[in-house]
């Protein structure tokens, strides 16, 4: 008979159970990233609810457990946002679940905003946890002024439940901007798109988006902001960009980010997925080594999303420094080539250590990142 899921609802109980484990516990928030650890899982969906929402001070505090779209209709109506533009892993991945705050922040998630505003690890305030002997650890503050403990804040965001298993994380918002519009450049292929990208990124015009659809042989470049300020921004990109082929603005660009947040264009594809972080300058080399079905670029070529067929080691075609992050594959491919990039020797000395001190049993999300 299979085991009921452990769905602890109160911080007390999160650390009673991970204290009692008999042996690894395998987190899994929200349940929306189909990582494949071994263990008992444990789902952190119990602990959900906002505590502490301040407009006038761009501070929230929140569950672990609570519902992204929660939070995002209760910024909304206050005319805020979570500014780092999370992604929504459910149609790329095909799993089910709820996306939710505390799994952001574990595991960095991070849309095309970035280049502007910074990564979800930008935004964390402070963080309570509960560690791998079942105590709980309290870092950081609950406003901006207190930047108390920092490094651990931040080291907690990425780290994926390996150090500890997130009860409540308290993180600054932004206001919403007034309007958004999107500057596509068309018809070209990626060495001049890199071009593109990197003339918008390097405008004064605070680009909030910069991305390359190869099946459409079209740049993306978002502004946000005032509407007078967008509408002037917007003709002198047109202008600037123009040299490079043909130009139009769309000004309902919400579902077009959306889908490029998302990576809408591999939905329902098969065959495995990759994220692939480089410098963008060395996007055009990289896409040749992969040698992918279909490729999406983010982050101004920064970013390379990756469709290939089921079981490809990618990394063995990389010759580029870079990092490559197996996001979708059957179990035998995840098993043989891991789920992220091996880390060279000194820095995987250090991550081995540190997971020793806050898991010193090792049974959160174990061999999950090394």
């Amino acid at each position: 008979m299979k085991k009921m899921m452990l769905k602890p609802r109160t911080e007390t109980e999160l650390a009673e159970m991970i204290a009692g484990a008999t042996g690894p516990l395998a987190f899994c928030g929200g349940g929306t990233r189909g990582f494949d650890v071994a263990g008992e899982a444990l789902t952190t969906s119990g602990l959900s609810g906002v505590e502490l929402y301040e407009p006038g001070a761009l501070t929230m505090v929140a569950r672990a457990g609570t519902p992204v779209a929660e939070i995002e209709a209760l910024l909304a109506e206050n005319g805020q946002r979570l500014a780092f533009e999370p992604m929504d892993h459910r149609g790329l991945l095909a799993t089910e679940g709820v996306p939710t705050i505390g799994g952001v922040f574990a595991a960095n998630i991070s849309g095309p905003r970035r280049i502007q505003v910074g990564a979800a690890r930008d935004f964390l305030l402070g963080v309570r946890f509960v560690d791998g002997t079942g105590q709980v650890v309290k870092n950081g503050g609950r406003v901006m002024k207190n930047v108390t403990g920092y490094d651990l804040v931040k080291l907690m965001s990425g780290a994926h439940g390996t150090l500890g298993a997130l009860s409540e994380v308290s993180f600054k918002v932004l206001p919403m901007p007034e309007v958004a519009a999107t500057v596509v450049v068309q018809e070209f292929g990626l060495e001049v798109a890199v071009q593109v990208m990197s003339a918008a990124l390097g405008s004064p015009f605070d680009v909030t988006g910069a991305a390359y659809d190869p099946a459409e042989r079209s740049a993306y470049v978002r502004i946000e902001g005032f509407a007078g300020s967008v509408d002037y921004r917007v003709g002198r990109l047109v202008t600037d960009l123009a040299r490079f082929g043909a130009v139009l603005q769309v000004d309902d660009s919400e579902s077009l980010w959306r889908g490029i947040c998302d990576v809408g264009a591999f939905h329902g594809s098969a065959g495995d997925v990759w994220r692939i972080s480089v410098k963008p300058s060395d996007a055009v080399e990289l896409a040749e080594q992969v040698q992918a079905e279909a490729l999406q670029f983010d982050w101004g070529g920064g970013l390379i999303w990756a469709l290939v067929p089921a079981g490809t080691d990618l990394r063995a075609r990389m010759t580029v420094p870079g990092h490559a992050t197996l996001m979708r594959a059957g179990a035998e491919t995840r098993e043989r080539l891991g789920q992220f990039q091996p880390e060279p020797a000194p820095l995987a000395e250090i991550s081995a250590e540190l997971r020793a001190k806050f898991d010193p049993r090792g049974i959160l999300n174990a061999g999950l990142m090394g």
